[in-house]
């Protein structure tokens, strides 16, 4: 969300990172990111973007809107999701329909994966009638999902191993983002998968950043979702507490939307938090997970992450409530409990 606010397109940056995971092969290394703009002209038509076939493997929340959008851009698409249902519509907008993973990597050059877990995402790509079993020598995996980074790497090894190439880009952004085409993505992986696929990414995202190793981008997604719910977190403890004191939380959305701690999803979804709806843009069950993930993150590296913690908690209770398929914003119940036991 604010990620793509801090860095300009087209500028690249150099820096020397700590290692992000035991996992990771190398203890140290060089790595180098570059923002690029979708809105710059990309050298592709809109025939020769037709001429590279697509597989898309999810179509959930996220997966439909981006498939949607490269079928909308003239690309020869096409999905499957375990329920076969949720492909009808974009079968209706003109995908091409598979039956399993292995199908879609066996008949396309290039595949997209939108998974909801780390657990989902190997399945598909490893499991029986996976990715893997399809794809070969030639071809590209691009794992668009969120997972943490030693499922990223475990996933692209057995990819590679076929000599395919392995690209992992999760998204920052969530529904609306999706359906607009303006996703962000955080790609690690081959290099030349990443050149190859930018175009696709394009269509999709706003911008993408190019991190090195395998494994990076999954770590930057956790580090992004983590400080996310970190402030849902903390805006709905701010919302509470200013109708307990007598204020009109209203006003507090406002006030907060026009100064420097603003954010985007605090005039978006502050409003419907007070009248206690949740328009389901990213579930609450995933932020879960991704703040659980990240806290594993900290682990591996002996990072320090009390506030991140905390909020996990928070986000553990409103599951409880049933709430996992509402917006993640719905954490504001598991305050709301807690006050009323209080009371």
């Amino acid at each position: 969300m604010a990620l793509c606010s801090i860095f300009c397109p087209r500028i690249p940056v150099r820096f020397r990172p700590k290692p992000i995971s035991p996992f990771l092969s190398k203890p140290l290394f060089p790595l180098s990111y570059r923002v690029y703009s979708s809105l710059q002209p990309t050298p592709s038509t809109k025939d020769e973007l037709g001429s590279v076939s697509i597989g898309f493997l999810g179509m959930g929340i996220m997966g439909s809107p981006m498939a949607q959008n490269l079928l909308k851009a003239g690309c020869d698409v096409t999905v499957w999701n375990r329920t076969k249902s949720k492909c009808d519509p974009l079968v209706g907008l003109g995908a091409k329909y598979k039956s399993s993973p292995e199908e879609v990597t066996a008949t396309c050059d290039l595949t997209f994966a939108m998974l909801a877990d780390p657990e989902s995402a190997i399945d598909v790509a490893c499991g029986k009638n996976g990715a893997v079993s399809g794809i070969s020598s030639g071809k590209g995996y691009v794992d668009v999902s969120t997972v943490d980074a030693a499922s990223s790497i475990l996933i692209s090894k057995q990819i590679k191993d076929t000599g395919a190439l392995f690209l992992e880009a999760p998204v920052s952004g969530s529904k609306k983002p999706a359906e607009d085409g303006q996703l962000i993505f955080l790609t690690a992986g081959d290099k030349l998968l990443y050149e190859k696929a930018a175009p696709f990414l394009d269509i999709m995202g706003k911008s993408r950043f190019y991190l090195g190793d395998v494994g990076n981008g999954a770590a930057m997604k956790l580090v992004v979702n983590m400080i996310m719910g970190s402030m849902m977190a903390s805006f709905a403890e701010g919302i509470l507490l200013s109708q307990k004191v007598g204020l009109d939380p209203y006003v507090l959305v406002e006030v907060v939307s026009q100064g420097a701690i603003n954010a985007p999803m605090y005039s978006l979804k502050g409003p419907s938090m007070i009248k206690s709806v949740y328009p389901t843009a990213f579930p609450l069950k995933h932020q879960q997970k991704d703040m659980r993930l990240a806290l594993g993150l900290a682990e591996s590296v002996s990072q320090s992450t009390p506030i991140a913690a905390a909020a996990n908690e928070l986000y553990k209770v409103a599951k409880s409530y049933g709430l996992s398929d509402e917006d993640f914003s719905a954490v504001i119940e598991a305050l709301k409990a807690a006050r009323s036991q209080q009371s």
